[in-house]
């Protein structure tokens, strides 16, 4: 960060959401300008066209809920909390991202779990946010608790980066609370094979060895992970960690992202590469998410 003196230091601090990051992750920082590039702020962010989007997905148009999206047929998605253990610069849901922390209520999960009840073709619930294990385990057992009561509801997903920014997350009570309510799978969201350290596998382990069902989401992010040799040992070595690749995403068209932005054919290159050289266990879906649903790139 440029020093609070420097006007581009104050200019910097009026970007949203602000800088944050955990300690874990400013030691990685220093040393790894792609992970740098990921939570850093820069006048980048400053570049806004007309045609940028604050809420591409068009989530809060399928809000059934204030805290629930359904927008496909047999699933929905829970915004647990407003906020992250770490603030990525591209996140699609910018605007949703607060200084100050909110979590969801007993009372918004009942009326989630009354909605559930009465639409019952719903049977996969997504726990996201910001990121949903910045909850205490105390809340996040009663979010699962009252979720299973419900007959129709038969996967429960949890997306999350604490994994990989804060891996002392995941301890043993939080893992051993988890594992009652399998089957769980747990999507952590990886962008280079630099964030994949031995604290990291460490947790990973941790969930695996608990029944924890594992799978990664990696947005192609230009100047991160556009790079064919580096997006090839980032799935091999996410495999060696017992981490399923799951989605390749094109970054989202965020408000203040620009400088992130691939193109579709720079992830067509690096898929045909990775079909030539990895095992299809290696080998995510490149998908690009929009207000319509997931569009598979072939």
């Amino acid at each position: 960060m440029v020093g609070d003196a420097d006007p581009l230091g104050k200019l910097l601090k009026k970007i949203k959401p602000s800088y944050k990051v955990t300690k874990y992750l400013e030691k990685l920082i220093e040393n790894e300008p792609c992970i740098k590039r990921q939570f850093v702020p820069t006048v980048e962010e400053l570049d806004i066209c007309s045609e940028d989007l604050i809420d591409p997905l068009e989530e809060e148009e399928h809000l059934v809920t204030s805290k629930c999206v359904h927008k496909y047929p047999d699933r929905v998605l829970i915004w647990c909390t407003n906020v992250c253990f770490a603030n990525c610069r591209f996140c699609t849901r910018r605007r949703y991202i607060k200084k100050r922390e909110t979590t969801i209520t007993d009372t918004e999960v009942d009326k989630i779990v009354e909605y559930l009840a009465e639409h019952q073709k719903v049977r996969d619930v997504i726990l996201s946010g910001g990121d949903p294990l910045i909850l205490n385990n105390s809340q996040l057992k009663s979010i699962l608790t009252k979720l299973r009561k419900v007959e129709s509801v038969k996967i429960i997903r949890i997306g999350t980066r604490a994994p990989i920014v804060f891996p002392k997350r995941i301890t043993n009570k939080l893992v051993s609370m988890l594992s009652k309510f399998k089957p769980l799978y747990m999507n952590i969201h990886v962008n280079h094979p630099a964030e994949l350290t031995d604290e990291v596998k460490h947790a990973c382990d941790l969930l695996a060895d608990n029944g924890i069902v594992l799978g990664s989401q990696t947005v192609l992010l230009k100047g991160v992970n556009d790079n064919q040799e580096v997006m090839r040992d980032l799935l091999q070595k996410l495999l060696e960690f017992r981490i399923r690749p799951y989605y390749l995403y094109l970054a989202d068209r965020v408000q203040g992202t620009r400088h992130f932005w691939t193109e579709i054919e720079d992830g067509r290159k690096i898929i045909r590469f990775l079909q030539g050289t990895i095992g299809g266990l290696s080998l995510p879906k490149f998908v690009r998410d929009t207000a319509a649903g997931k569009i598979h790139v072939v």
